[in-house]
C-alpha cells in the first residue's frame, strides 16, 4: 500500500521539480542581462583600443626610430653632449606605444609626445590661459 503512494506521489514531485527548476531557468537570463551590457561596453572598448593600436603603434614606433637617428646624430655633432641628445630623444622615445582601453574611455592620457616622469605624474592637464602671469613677467618693457 505505502508503495502504492509513493508510486502516485512520484509525478507530482517530478512535476514540482520540472516547473521549480524552469522557474530558475527564467531568472537567469534577468541577472545575466544586467552584468551582459557592461560585458558588452567592455569588449567593444577592448577592440576598439585594438584597432586603434594598430594604426597608432607603427606611427608612433616610426617617430621612435627616427628620434633615435636624430637624437644619435645630435649627440654626436655636439660632441657627446648628454642634454643635446636627451632634447630629442625625451619626446621621441617616450611616450605611449600602445592605446589601452583606459586611453578610450579619458581615464588616461594618450602621449604621444613623451615627457619625463615627474611631468607625466600629474593627473590634471594644467590650463595655461587661466593662470595668472606671474609678478616678475609683468613689467612693461
Amino acid at each position: 500500500m505505502l508503495r502504492n503512494i509513493l508510486g502516485q506521489l512520484r509525478p507530482a514531485r517530478s512535476l514540482m521539480v520540472s516547473l521549480v527548476s524552469c522557474g530558475l531557468l527564467a531568472l537567469a537570463p534577468a541577472t545575466a542581462l544586467a552584468d551582459n551590457a557592461e560585458t558588452a561596453k567592455d569588449a567593444g572598448i577592448g577592440v576598439g583600443s585594438a584597432f586603434a593600436s594598430l594604426v597608432y603603434a607603427p606611427v608612433k614606433l616610426g617617430y621612435a626610430l627616427g628620434g633615435l637617428v636624430v637624437g644619435g646624430l645630435a649627440w654626436c655633432f655636439s660632441g657627446g653632449d648628454n642634454n643635446v641628445a636627451k632634447v630629442v630623444l625625451t619626446p621621441s622615445v617616450l611616450g605611449d606605444y600602445v592605446v589601452t582601453p583606459g586611453h578610450l574611455t579619458g581615464e588616461k592620457t594618450l602621449e604621444f609626445f613623451g615627457r619625463e616622469r615627474q611631468y607625466r605624474e600629474s593627473k590634471t592637464p594644467v590650463d595655461v590661459a587661466s593662470k595668472a602671469p606671474s609678478p616678475e613677467y609683468d613689467q612693461a618693457w
